[in-house]
């Protein structure tokens, strides 16, 4: 099998705000690339036990302790590198939901290691600034993460749509939130569609979050709210970095 088949060559990608025009993001512009990782053993589970051998007084000369049989602490379920390339190469379905405009989809966007340009364009609508009223091309890359967490839980049984809270936004849009005291920073990722704002129902942000930290691919914010819907997570394809807010 080749590369391109893998999906690990990178292939044109057609922006939102023309059919003929490339998106800005020189790197972005390619189908999304699964990165390369490395296959780590199988995680253990935590009825794999170790025989732990504690000798006490042993080199006092004191009787030899018996064994002591204890579990290993449970794997780190929620963890990217544990993923291996046929994660990456299978279909790619995006299931999301709009709360600021009531909207929904769910979309097949990338198969065989191409993008689905009609499929792209859906999304980058439904990413679009809902206040402003304006669509850009979202980064590729970071549809690969917002699909990447998504098909992640899954397969533990947790089945939601991603309930992006912000995803593009204009320079207008990102002055307004800065003025009433909404956390945006100045030079927002969100401005170059490189930025989401994310929340999975019955998914404790703590452990969204650090989900998203692992696939390694930008920066992540971890903003914690009191309430029945708790806080949202930032995921963005910047420098690798963390904050809370």
């Amino acid at each position: 099998m080749n590369l391109a088949a893998l999906g690990l060559v990178s292939a044109p990608l057609i922006g939102c705000a023309t059919r003929s025009a490339t998106p800005p993001m020189a790197s972005a512009g390619a189908a999304p690339r699964p990165p390369a990782k490395a296959v780590p053993p199988a995680p253990k589970t935590a009825s794999q036990v170790a025989s732990i051998n504690r000798t006490p007084g042993a080199n006092a000369g004191g009787p030899r302790a018996a064994p002591i049989t204890e579990l290993e602490p449970p794997p780190d379920i929620f963890d990217a590198q544990i993923l291996d390339l046929d994660f990456w190469v299978m279909p790619r379905t995006l299931e999301v939901i709009r709360p600021a405009s009531n909207e929904k989809g769910k979309l097949l966007y990338w198969k065989d290691g191409e993008v689905i340009d009609s499929a792209y364009q859906e999304l980058c609508h439904l990413l679009r600034d809902v206040n402003g009223k304006k669509t850009a091309p979202i980064d590729p890359k970071l549809l690969e993460t917002l699909w990447g967490t998504q098909a992640f839980v899954a397969r533990y049984g947790i089945v939601q749509p991603l309930e992006i809270l912000s995803g593009y936004r204009t320079p207008e849009s990102n002055s307004k939130l800065r003025e009433a005291g909404v956390p945006a920073a100045r030079q927002s990722l969100h401005m170059s569609g490189r930025a989401a704002d994310i929340r999975v129902a019955n998914l404790n942000s703590e452990v969204l979050g650090t989900l998203v930290r692992s696939f390694k691919q930008g920066g992540v914010g971890f903003y914690y709210r009191a309430g029945p819907r708790g806080g949202w997570i930032h995921a963005d394809t910047g420098l690798q970095r963390t904050w809370k807010g």
